[in-house]
């Protein structure tokens, strides 16, 4: 069956902008995973957002110009989308020129495709005049989706056009978007992030109520990997998780949007990438795998998916580090039904090894990648020494036992359930009535 049709990333975060390089790094490599779409429109650029109405000035006009040469040689189409909602005045003649003004003055530069973003800005209606003229804020958005819809028509035919609601998540079905939608012409898109702003899952049955509400099927701009905002003490480089092969005949597409940190975002991407290009085919922790392998680089994958596995939690998955969650149930149950200096030994080894992984992280071949999970390696060292100081507490006890638990003692008693936590474990999964050795 055949993948998606438009599939791509949004450098649609806020935060600090992506830098030329970065960008042109990404387009390479969207197109070398057959992505086909790179929507730009960073919150924090000016020019698309807070000072929509200015054109680009010389510089940054040159940027965009290169970035979209970049993206036509590698086949890549380049989305422009301008954000005018915060201060944008619907009932002012002006203000529409000045959205045709912005959207031709990227096209001159060589943007394929146009967006509107209406996202993150106040759900009514503010100025006077736009409240005397509309009846409520959807009718002014519609007044001015169908100017730029003409426009687009006679001065660019062939353009696409997206549009970012106001209210871009939900069950797809509540008035505001389907208002908006049945008012769209019938080849534009609409952006939809699924039933929350970041969504653990993406249905079919979700698009197609989205479809049969407003008209179209649902633009994807999933929000993965992106960290920004409340995120940003996150490192989203986990697995694809929880998007239904059923897309592939329901959705019109999916761009992520990524994390400030564009090199670490390219393992969620590639990831998003494979699932775009054949759903139904798709393997999750298979796909992850390799995207750890293309970006770490053979050299450093192992020791890589050590660290990303201890960091593997977003929105998409809370099932946080897995491996090292089952060395601690294993060491829970040692402790207390086996031989309690053998678990701590085996453990505290197995903590060096994990000492020299973050060790490794500091010289890996991806300088770049290095660099932006430094934070999360510091962290991750010092989660490793404060867990294997907790353990090495225990040895005392551990190399003065004279028994050991077996599972047969493992009853309730009048003591009630006691946990392995207590006596330093760090696990609370592994229940028993034993006492700390003696």
């Amino acid at each position: 069956m055949s993948g998606l049709a438009i599939r791509g990333v949004v450098e649609g975060f806020y935060g600090r902008p992506w830098t030329v390089e970065q960008r042109h790094d990404m387009v390479a490599f969207i197109a070398e995973f057959g992505m086909n779409a790179y929507v730009y429109s960073p919150k924090d650029d000016p020019y698309t957002r807070r000072r929509w109405r200015e054109p680009y000035p010389d510089a940054e006009a040159a940027e965009l110009r290169e970035l979209a040469t970049v993206a036509r040689e590698a086949g890549v189409a380049l989305w422009y989308g301008v954000s005018p909602g915060l201060s944008m005045r619907y009932s002012e003649p002006g203000d529409v020129e000045a959205v045709h003004a912005k959207l031709a003055g990227v096209r001159a530069l060589g943007a394929t495709d146009a967006a509107l973003f209406l996202d993150d800005i106040p759900g009514r209606l503010q100025h006077p005049g736009d409240v005397a003229e509309f009846p409520d804020l959807v009718a002014a958005q519609l007044h001015l989706v169908g100017q730029v819809e003409q426009r687009l028509a006679t001065e660019a035919g062939g353009a696409r056009f997206a549009v970012c609601p106001t209210d871009y998540w939900g069950h797809g079905d509540e008035p505001y978007i389907t208002a908006l939608g049945s008012g769209l012409a019938d080849g534009t898109a609409l952006f939809w992030t699924g039933r929350a702003i970041c969504s653990p899952e993406l249905t079919a049955s979700e698009a197609e109520l989205f479809a049969r509400s407003t008209g179209r099927r649902p633009l994807y701009w999933d929000n993965f990997p992106v960290n920004d905002v409340a995120m940003t003490h996150e490192l989203h480089i986990g697995p694809y998780l929880g998007r239904d092969p059923g897309l592939a005949g329901t959705a019109a597409g999916i761009v992520a949007n990524p994390m400030p940190l564009a090199e670490a975002s390219k393992i969620g991407i590639a990831s998003v990438a494979d699932f775009c290009r054949d759903p139904h085919a798709f393997d999750p922790e298979a796909s992850w795998e390799a995207a750890l392998r293309r970006v770490a680089g053979s050299r450093d994958a192992e020791p890589f998916r050590e660290f990303a596995d201890a960091v593997r939690g977003s929105a998409l998955c809370t099932d946080d580090a897995p491996r090292f969650a089952a060395r601690l149930e294993r060491f829970a149950f040692d402790y207390q039904f086996g031989t309690p200096a053998d678990a701590v030994a085996d453990l505290r080894l197995h903590l060096a090894h994990l000492s020299g992984v973050a060790e490794r992280m500091g010289r890996l071949e991806n300088r770049a990648l290095a660099g932006e999970i430094a934070p999360w390696v510091a962290q991750y060292a010092r989660g490793v020494e404060a867990v294997d100081a907790a353990v090495a507490a225990l040895e005392p006890q551990a190399a003065g036992s004279r028994r050991s638990c077996t599972a047969r003692r493992a009853t309730p008693s009048r003591r009630g359930w006691t946990a392995c936590g207590p006596h330093g474990c760090g696990s609370s999964a592994i229940w028993s009535t034993c006492s700390s050795p003696t």
